[in-house]
């Protein structure tokens, strides 16, 4: 056959003097043909827009790919009977119109093809068409992959969208696909959407990967199963449920999603079964609104990438875990709003790097036989209203076992607490609670620690081998009974001390020692004075004032910097000779905020600040301690407040340098400890205001956001000096010094090249001032030693001379 002919094999038998045909055009052979016939298409590219209504067979000749149906215009491609149709390659140029139209009640069986175009749709089955579709190809960037529509079904197998302007299969209408080992990638759009009311699809062993948007998304009371499936490396969620929406999943895999891994929201309900949650960026699985549900069991949800916690249940939502693991994540399980509650069974939760379990504003929880290992804090009832039980959990290795604060009003029954590493049981701030049957053993604080005269109860509980005493209260104490620990003058008695049948009977304890809510868990009080203070070391030999002014004004650039630190040292000085003098000195305030961008001389500076006022004698050594914020926060309560004060102790006599310090004051800080950072900031910069400069530092929008953050702060501080971004003049310089430093030399033309190397360098976030210069000059040598290694014998101008050549690439 030429070119461009199709034969068609006719199977009637009404036809039996002529059993073959050939055709000049694919519209007279289907023309020609009749149910059962065979249309076999020569190779070749046919520009005719084909409607195939009766049920035949239409396939390539010589397999797939060899035949290309590319009409200028409209669909390229209407299957509206049970037709057979293969290996054929199909180019929609409409972008108006389906590339692939499958409609009517007809089950047309479609295999090999692939649909290449830039249509609406790749592929759009409507009006109740319900096709079988294997190993297909769609490549639309235009628009949607495959569209399941208007009561539509279908099988599709072994199917692969690999590119979707929109969503690479959308299923709506009440369309109902099954979807057996198909790949939906590079899409625009959800990779998988479902919406509308009696829209169903189930997914058996797909893969849902690369999209630009959410990996599945169901919404507006459609639902969906998903088996054996993945969803991972999306730019959005991986799964998102909305409005009444239904989703099952059993033994699947959601992984490297920077956002929420599943995401519930308006009264859909989502069950999981045997499925891993792992590396996502924000919560693993989200859960919000009343009537919202979500049920997971035998599911693993691990190695969160940010700082969100795992399970997020808020607004009135509900969320069952039942023998699952959480694992590697900042916090465990957040429950918060009234009427949100999480009921948790038979699990584990371990690796926390926070809180396992936070309850706030009047959240519930059920936890039953549970176990928490390695957190910072086992469990937290925040506040007033939250409550809910602990039964039969074990929680082990933690900073603190459980805290409750705030009026909060748990009930912790047959709980053990081991090895904490401060107190087993926390109770603060009008927290409440009732503790019965619980123990806490080995704790390298105490057992039960109960202050600010909160009104627990406590029945039948007991300590065993806590460092600084099993009970510790504050009047007027917890109602307790019957409880014992095993060293002497513990509550109580021990069970071998007590009477035969006697009664028990509430006793009130004592007040020993009372401490406040910043205190947290309290330790030894060290820090609380200069002379309970960690022996400060030796006392430099410090530089005159003159020689350390001397090294500021060596440095490059910084010209607005280096006046306000003289016209401050200045003042200070002239205030010194006056007092001297017998007149009144002015006081002013030495503490300093530095803003600018990174690497442009802030932590120089201060470093020279503190050797000047001690020089002057202001401050009696004038050392520079620099922390940032996790030199300064804690996991758990009281913690911040400790870390500090010793901060503060070790800067004692010098300069606290705060780097980026407006990450204490995050925007959304609701549940954060370093706000308390900054309240014990501003008490021990006023109460020891001639002992420690402190100085902060970071951004200059960030900065001002930090200063807001407490109405104490700003006024701490006296000036406000803005280090600006080097220019390349500066940056030149400062290669040009380290190059005389190290005893190498910039050619003629390598300053030449360095100064255009500067000017077209990103000045973006990651771009470090003075740290990109030094990186600059250290790359540069490191060339060099390449370029020479292969010299046999360099020259000594060879050794020092460092070239255009020598640069390296611009990030």
């Amino acid at each position: 056959m030429a070119q461009g002919v199709v034969q068609v094999t006719h199977t009637s038998s009404s036809r039996w003097r002529r059993r073959t045909g050939e055709y000049e055009s694919l519209a007279a052979a289907l023309e020609a043909a009749a149910d059962g016939d065979v249309l076999s298409i020569n190779p070749g590219t046919y520009r005719e827009n084909l409607v195939v209504e009766k049920a035949i067979t239409l396939r390539g000749a010589e397999g797939a790919g060899s035949v290309r149906i590319a009409p200028p215009s409209g669909v390229a491609l209407t299957v509206c009977a049970s037709a057979t149709v293969q290996d054929l390659s199909v180019e929609g140029q409409d972008i108006s119109m389906a590339a692939l139209l499958i409609e009517g009640s007809a089950t047309p069986e479609l295999s090999g093809l692939r649909v290449s175009t830039r249509s609406a749709v790749g592929i759009e089955v409507r009006g109740g068409a319900r096709p079988t579709v294997r190993r297909c190809t769609v490549d639309n960037p235009a628009g949607l992959g495959i569209s399941i529509l208007e009561a539509s079904g279908g099988l599709f197998e072994d199917c692969e969208v690999v590119a979707a302007g929109q969503s690479g299969i959308s299923v709506r209408g009440g369309a109902s696909p099954r979807l057996e080992r198909c790949r939906i990638r590079n899409t625009s759009g959800a990779g998988l959407a479902l919406t509308g009311e009696g829209t169903t699809a189930e997914a058996i062993g797909c893969e849902v990967y690369e999209v630009k948007g959410t990996g599945v998304q169901v919404a507006s009371r459609a639902a969906g199963h998903l088996t054996d499936c993945q969803v991972h490396r999306t730019t959005g969620d991986g799964i998102t449920l909305d409005t009444d929406a239904v989703l099952t999943l059993s033994d699947c895999d959601i992984h490297d999603i920077p956002e929420n891994a599943i995401d519930l929201r308006s009264r859909s309900v989502l069950t999981l079964t045997r499925t891993t949650v792992r590396r996502f960026g924000r919560n693993g699985l989200s859960v919000w609104d009343p009537g919202t549900r979500a049920d997971a069991n035998q599911c693993e949800i691990h190695d969160s990438q940010g700082d969100y916690p795992a399970v997020w249940v808020s607004d009135g939502a509900a969320a069952v875990l039942e023998s699952c693991r959480v694992h590697d994540v900042p916090d465990a399980l957040f429950v918060l709003d009234r009427g949100s509650r999480a009921d948790v069974v038979d699990s584990d939760i371990t690796q926390v790097r926070n809180t396992a379990v936070s309850v706030s504003d009047g959240a519930t929880v059920q936890l039953d036989d549970c176990r928490i290992r390695e957190a910072s804090t086992g469990a937290w009832f925040r506040d007033h209203g939250s409550g809910g039980t602990l039964s039969g959990c074990t929680i082990d290795d933690t900073a603190t076992g459980v805290i409750v604060t705030k009026g909060a009003d748990p009930s912790i029954e047959r709980c053990v607490v081991a090895n904490p590493g401060e107190a087993g049981f926390y109770v603060s701030a009008g927290g409440r609670g009732t503790f019965t049957g619980c123990r806490v053993t080995g704790s390298r604080s105490y057992g039960f620690h109960i202050i600010d005269g909160c009104r627990s109860t406590l029945i039948r509980c007991r300590t065993e081998r806590c460092a600084r005493g099993g009970y510790e209260f504050a009047e007027p104490g917890p109602v307790t009974e019957d409880c014992t620990g095993d060293q002497s003058g513990e509550l109580g008695t021990t069970s071998a001390e007590t009477p035969s049948g006697a009664s028990p009977t509430a006793e009130r304890q004592p007040a020993t020692q009372s401490f406040g809510l910043l205190g947290g868990v309290p330790v030894q009080p060290t820090f609380t004075t200069p002379a309970s203070a960690a022996p400060a070391p030796p006392a430099p030999d410090n530089r005159p004032s003159e020689e350390v002014l001397g090294e500021l004004d060596a440095l490059v650039g910084l010209d607005s910097v280096k006046r306000e630190v003289r016209s401050l040292i200045d003042l200070i000085a002239v205030g010194r000779r006056r007092q001297e003098a017998g007149l009144k000195a002015p006081s002013p305030r030495r503490h300093l905020v530095f803003t600018g961008s990174p690497g442009t001389g802030k932590t120089t500076v201060a470093r020279l600040y503190g050797e000047i006022l001690a020089a002057l004698g202001v401050l009696e050594r004038g050392h520079l301690v620099e922390v940032a914020r996790v030199d300064l926060v804690g996991e758990h309560i009281g913690s911040t407040a400790i870390r500090t004060q010793e901060a503060f102790d070790r800067a004692r006599g010098g300069v606290l340098f705060i780097d980026e310090a407006y990450a204490l004051a995050p925007e959304d800080s609701g549940r954060d400890f370093g706000r308390e950072a900054i309240d014990t900031l501003v008490k021990l910069m006023e109460d020891h205001r001639e002992a420690v400069v402190v100085i902060v530092a970071g951004y200059t929008a960030e900065m001002e956001h930090f200063l807001s953050a407490n109405p104490g702060v700003a006024s701490r501080f006296s000036r406000t000096i803005t280090f600006d971004d080097y220019t390349p003049v500066e940056l030149l310089r400062i290669v040009q010094s380290q190059a005389d430093e190290h005893e190498y030399q910039l050619a003629d033309d390598a300053a030449e090249a360095l100064y255009k190397y500067f000017t077209a360098i990103p000045k973006g976030p990651s771009f470090g001032n003075g740290r990109t210069a030094r990186q600059t000059f250290e790359a540069m040598v490191e060339r060099h030693a390449g370029r020479l290694a292969r010299v046999s014998e360099p020259s000594h101008e060879e050794l020092q001379l460092l070239y255009p050549e020598d640069l390296p690439p611009l990030p």
